[in-house]
């Protein structure tokens, strides 16, 4: 019998490592192809890894909570003779292990379709089968539907505890660092610590978007277009015309990498910590296609279903502060992109205009933290004044939508 060393794969966009959330799978445990080993949190979203083979878990070489390493043994399957043959279909298997009809409405609640071995995990782990999302044919749940629940318990119940230290001042709480907020942690030090960063600030008068905005929403009623949408669409555009904005730093190479499309990076808040979702060539997009993206994104961000593809590939990233409240905010840049920029909140203030009037005027505080090494103050401040020209001129977009 043949033993395969599973390693850890290679995720691509420069993922080498990951934090072992959840092992599907313990030694002895026979798999097929495809079946789930183990979900993993890199520092873009949470992944599961399928088996490449089938056969029989022979060893575990990581457990829950351990950061593991692209080409890392995670673990040994053995492969051939019995543990090779593929079962036939997951439901006529559970149905003919099941015992008659009269027992099983006695032992098992209405309505729920679970694999023999599936029930007895659950049985074993007190855990309500009803509960189970079933991924196997026809919503039947499997052993690895089970050992997922399991782990998701497990891990709920990790990031709740806390450690309650009496100290001489009074009481102290430790909350282990894990998940989202470890990667966030990890990736902002790295960020700050090895990207100079610089900053300009700009006021923009939004009156006018503001006043567009409520003309839209009585026309487009299948999609929320909010102030957000109307800074990607300037964004994007003056990404175009200042595309050293839109470039990252090579630092093996020492060469700036100018990227000639705009993949606009959207900070989400989520209950674990703020998560950057993608809108792929913003540029090429409307502002009814940029809102519906973005929500369809963020929906997916707050439940947790996001996959590599919504999280990765960005070139610029927007941090909505004023969503939640502040003037303004200076932003760690979204590594290894070259800026980011942050949006205040939107506020009535008196402004001076033409012939010294003045005015009660709608205004947003925008901050853009930038790469030093790829470019300077004075390239910056152009490209904020863009964006500054097509947002108190929302016209501009506008022409631009198809």
């Amino acid at each position: 019998m043949a033993r395969y060393e599973f390693k850890f794969p290679d995720l691509g966009e420069g993922l080498s490592e990951a934090e072992l959330i959840n092992l599907h799978v313990k030694a002895g445990d026979q798999v097929k192809e495809g079946d789930t080993l183990m979900e993993v949190q890199t520092a873009k979203a949470n992944v599961e890894i399928p088996s490449p083979v089938s056969g029989t878990v022979a060893e575990i070489r990581f457990k829950a909570g351990d950061t593991i390493h692209v080409g890392d043994v995670v673990l040994v399957i053995e492969i051939g003779g019995e543990a090779t043959l593929q079962l036939r279909k997951p439901i006529e298997a559970a149905q003919q292990s099941q015992p008659p009809p009269q027992q099983a409405r006695q032992a098992i609640p209405a309505g729920v379709r679970a694999m023999p071995a599936a029930r007895r995990l659950a049985k074993e782990a007190g855990m309500d089968l009803s509960k189970i999302r079933g991924s196997g044919p026809g919503g039947v749940i499997t052993v690895s539907d089970v050992k997922r629940a399991q782990g998701e318990r497990q891990a709920e119940k990790m990031e709740a505890r806390a450690v309650e230290v009496k100290a001489e001042t009074g009481s102290e709480e430790r909350v282990p660092v894990r998940g989202v907020r470890k990667t966030i942690a990890e990736k902002m030090s790295k960020s700050k610590g090895s990207i100079p960063h610089a900053y300009h600030i700009e006021e923009i008068d939004m009156t006018e978007v503001a006043r567009v905005r409520e003309e839209l929403k009585r026309s487009v009623t299948d999609v929320k277009i909010t102030f957000l949408h109307f800074v990607m669409k300037a964004i994007a555009t003056a990404l175009r015309e200042y595309p050293l904005l839109n470039a990252s730093f090579d630092e093996e190479r020492n060469e700036i990498v100018v990227k000639h499309y705009v993949n606009l990076g959207v900070a989400v808040d989520t209950d674990q910590g703020l998560v950057v979702v993608v809108v792929k060539n913003a540029d090429g997009k409307s502002l009814a296609e940029m809102a519906g993206e973005t929500a369809r994104l963020a929906e997916k961000a707050r439940a947790g279903k996001l996959e590599l593809g919504d999280v990765m590939g960005s070139t610029f990233t927007i941090s909505n502060i004023g969503a939640i409240g502040g003037i303004g905010g200076l932003s760690i840049i979204n590594a290894p992109e070259g800026a980011i920029m942050a949006m205040g909140r939107i506020v009535k203030r008196p402004v001076v205009g033409e012939g010294d009037e003045i005015r009660v005027r709608q205004v947003m505080m925008a901050t853009l933290s930038f790469d030093h090494r790829i470019t300077d103050g004075a390239y910056a401040a152009r490209f904020m004044n863009r964006v500054k020209e097509l947002l108190e001129n929302p016209y501009l977009l506008l022409a631009r939508l198809r």
